[in-house]
């Protein structure tokens, strides 16, 4: 099977894994195009230092570089190999540092990747350069190393070629045709290719070939510094490359790697030094090659004094040369996969680094011939994960250098991501800060974490205080509101979560395809349910509720629901989707006096009987429309309510009026999380991804097998026999034991599995951590122990849910 014309416009390291192995698969009619000579181009992989540290807080990211050095490791070009297999170390110069390698240390032990935390000794029997003193201790991850990337390159080419790829080098891309709304032809210098999947892997060139079919890629080139010393006397006579490990020093911003008896010395600290596209000197008009710009000395002077000091026998040494080398960037710091949402063959696989590429290579290249991608889970890299203000070419650039700036900065998982904020505010906002809101940003949207004017609710509630690390961005107000949400009432602005509009006589038909459960229902119900993809695979939960005959509201998870809908729509125009995020709002009124306190101010009967659980309809609270949908994230009797957002700072006065005299409060996420832990809400994303079928994550009650056919159900089917792994619930008795999320589950001193979601349970008194376990440690009642930082954490597999299993106070 030849299968489809692709041509890889770019044939750097990802352009050349995507060929290899796409080749492997039978895809052979592929033309790889680039504008240097092959295999060196003069892109960002010409000039890398190679070096590959695979640990990383995403499993997708950790999971995508194992592959990359399993597969480098396999490559040999003339006998010279593609990978230098001499490890990886990174140090601590201080305690923060060496708790950070604790943490990091967490990351690669969940993700299956062996790595040792060692002490100051060991790190310097590995690395003698390294001063003794500075040193309190190490990460090593041994099967980290050196990629030869060039190598790489050549070495899957030929492998490609002689499968029937062709590669085409000194060929300049100029422009990309379309018929139809599909691609039809790359136009190059040398004439035109006939395609019919084109991919894009031209790197820091990536925006410009993009917007060629009028895509925006959220994509900077940014200049990093590479420096190479002199022969360092204490190297003399090393024959080989590199016989050191790998290092990391990132409480300065440094790295450094062999290169015979020199050193190269990687730096991150200096300015920021972004470059359009636009202004990528040419193939040959580079001085040296379009990717690398002069060294700019002055840039490096606190790198190289750094260096000295850390490695003392540098001293000895100079600097001989130097690059600012142009490396790609993005506003969240992850890859971009996928296909163009209006050009249909049109696909981008950038802001790869050489460390992820031959993963990258597989995840795509399964996508194309397969539909999906099975080896990894991509939702962290699709490139249609970004909202319309991700996109501007403001925030691009702002968060493209904040990136860079913080890329070896030691990061809290609920830190601010900067300016430029605030960006997107509910029609609350106003009276959030009158209630002292601490903000959060969630999809643009400052969300509150607490109030500061709860703080009157500590009195008389002893709220324990967790560790150092999860007392950040935390408050013992967090707790307060959420045992005051069980007590009384609660407004939660829950207007960050996503809102599409489907419409059209086609409408139903189209939800009952791309969903697990039954929405073909009655005007008023409200459906919880999954969308799946093509492998059995979860790629989302969300809310479908009937309003009209043809018009359905879905609370949906984010800007991919809306692409994965939108993909599916049926040709004959007689589905509309739309998000209507941005035009309305939404409270979550929730706690066991909220039909108290509502019920006076509508137009319609709020009772049990009058509107039951998972039921919606249109009311008035007061003088103001809304739609009223009976369910909780938090396991309380309440609604969400619904308005447009003109009407929304009178429905929160409406409302907070009201709720006042019943003891109501304003709560924020940090209750919210709590609470919905309690009850065992999952969440897309974080407990559950594309890899999980809902019989693992525990939503297989959302799968309703007699509906009929739908997206995935054939996978499902043979999926549902065979559950080896079940997301399950933790509980730990210690109050100031809190994880995080990401930390490994130990069953003895072995690793077994990885912690999701996780919080405090204000209600029930104990620690809540949601965990991916094997199916035959899920019994309730096993010992287990989470690795947090130096400690290990005693916890125990628990029934769920924890707080009201019967499900009364949420029907009452």
């Amino acid at each position: 099977m030849a299968g489809p014309r692709v041509v890889i416009i770019g044939a750097g390291v990802v352009g050349a894994a995507l060929a290899d192995e796409l080749s492997t698969r039978g895809w052979t009619d592929i033309t790889v195009v680039d504008q240097g000579p092959l295999p060196a181009t003069g892109g960002s992989t010409s000039h890398a230092p190679g070096l590959v540290f695979q640990t990383n807080s995403s499993k997708t990211m950790t999971e995508l570089a194992r592959y990359t050095v399993e597969k480098f490791c396999s490559l040999e070009v003339a006998g010279q190999p593609c990978f230098l297999q001499v490890g990886g170390l990174e140090i601590a110069t201080t305690p923060e540092r060496l708790a950070e390698l604790r943490r990091r240390h967490g990351w690669v032990t969940s993700w299956g990747v062996e790595a040792r935390l060692i002490g100051p000794d060991e790190c310097v029997e590995l690395h003698p350069l390294v001063d003794r003193e500075r040193v309190l201790g190490g990460l090593l991850v041994p099967t980290d190393g050196l990629a030869k990337a060039v190598l790489a390159v050549e070495a899957q080419l030929t492998a490609a070629r002689e499968r029937g790829v062709r590669t085409l080098g000194r060929h300049e891309v100029l422009d990309i045709r379309e018929e139809d709304g599909r691609v039809s032809a790359v136009v190059t210098d040398h004439g035109e290719i006939p395609a019919d999947i084109v991919v894009c892997c031209a790197g820091i060139w990536g925006p410009k070939v993009a917007r060629m079919v009028g895509m925006n890629l959220p994509l900077t080139p940014l200049a990093h510094q590479l420096a190479w010393t002199g022969p360092v006397p204490a190297l003399a006579g090393q024959a080989e490359e590199a016989v050191r490990p790998i290092l990391r020093h990132q409480d300065a911003d440094l790295y450094y790697r062999d290169r015979f008896d020199q050193l190269g010395i990687g730096y991150y600290g200096h300015r920021t030094m972004p470059v359009s596209p636009d202004d990528i000197a040419s193939v040959d008009s580079a001085e040296h090659m379009p990717s690398v710009l002069r060294f700019t000395k002055d840039d490096f002077t606190d790198a190289w004094s750094e260096t000295q000091a850390l490695l003392p026998a540098t001293k000895d040494a100079k600097i001989e040369e130097g690059i600012n080398g142009l490396f790609s960037f993005t506003t969240d710091g992850l890859p971009l996969l996928g296909e163009s949402p209006d050009v249909k063959g049109f696909w981008v696989a950038e802001a790869v680094w050489v460390t992820h590429s031959a993963g990258v290579g597989r995840a795509v290249a399964e996508w194309l011939v397969d539909g999906h991608c099975t080896s990894f889970d991509l939702h962290e890299c699709d490139v249609n994960r970004f909202e319309p203000h991700q996109l501007a070419p403001e925030y691009v650039l702002a968060r493209d250098c904040r990136n860079f700036v913080e890329v070896y900065d030691i990061l809290h998982p609920l830190q601010p991501t900067g300016a430029p904020r605030p960006l997107r505010t509910s029609p609350f906002h106003p009276r959030q800060q009158e209630l002292g809101g601490y903000f959060l940003e969630a999809s643009g949207w400052e969300r509150p974490q607490w109030y500061a004017t709860n703080e009157a609710l500590l009195k008389g509630r002893n709220i324990p205080t967790p560790n150092d690390w999860a007392a950040r961005y935390w408050s013992p107000i967090v707790g307060a509101e959420a045992q005051a949400t069980r007590e009384s009432v609660a407004l939660y602005d829950m207007t960050a979560l996503k809102r599409l509009e489907v419409t059209g006589r086609g409408a139903a038909g189209l939800l009952q395809r791309m969903t697990t459960a039954n929405v073909d229902k009655s005007v008023g119900s409200v459906t919880y349910t999954l969308m799946l993809d093509h492998n059995g695979g979860i790629r989302s939960d969300i809310t479908v509720a009937r309003l009209g005959r043809g018009h359905f509201q879905v609370g949906a998870g984010g800007n991919l629901d809306l692409d994965w809908l939108t993909r599916h729509l049926p040709e004959d125009g007689s589905v509309t989707v739309r998000d209507i995020t941005g035009g309305t709002c939404c409270i979550g009124l929730w706690g066991p006096k909220a039909r108290d306190m509502l019920q006076p101010l509508a137009d319609q009967d709020f009772s049990n009987a009058g509107l039951r659980y998972f039921r919606a309809r249109k009311a008035h609270i007061g003088p103001v429309p809304v739609t009223a949908m009976r369910l909780s994230y938090v396991g309380e009797l309440g609604w969400e309510l619904y308005t447009t957002a003109d009407m929304g700072l009178k429905l929160w006065d409406t409302l907070w009026e009201a709720a006042r005299p019943h003891g109501g409060i304003a709560a924020g996420r940090g209750a919210f999380n709590s609470l919905r832990l309690e009850k065992g809400y999952r969440s897309f994303g974080t407990d559950m991804t594309y890899e999980h079928d809902p019989y693992e994550a525990g939503v297989g009650f959302a799968v309703k097998m007699d509906k009929g056919d739908f997206i995935g159900r054939a996978a499902l089917e043979r999926r549902a026999a065979d559950v080896r792994r079940r997301l399950v619930c933790l509980t730990i008795d210690d109050p100031h034991a809190v994880v995080m999320g990401k930390e490994p589950v130990y069953d003895g001193a072995r690793p077994v599995g990885y912690v999701t979601s996780a919080a405090y349970g204000y209600t029930i008194g104990k620690g809540i951590a949601y965990a991916w376990l094997p199916a035959d440690l899920a019994t309730a009642g096993r010992s287990l122990t989470i690795g947090y930082f130096d400690q290990r954490v005693p916890a125990a597999v628990a029934e769920e849910p924890l707080f009201d299993p019967n499900m009364q106070r949420l029907r009452g």
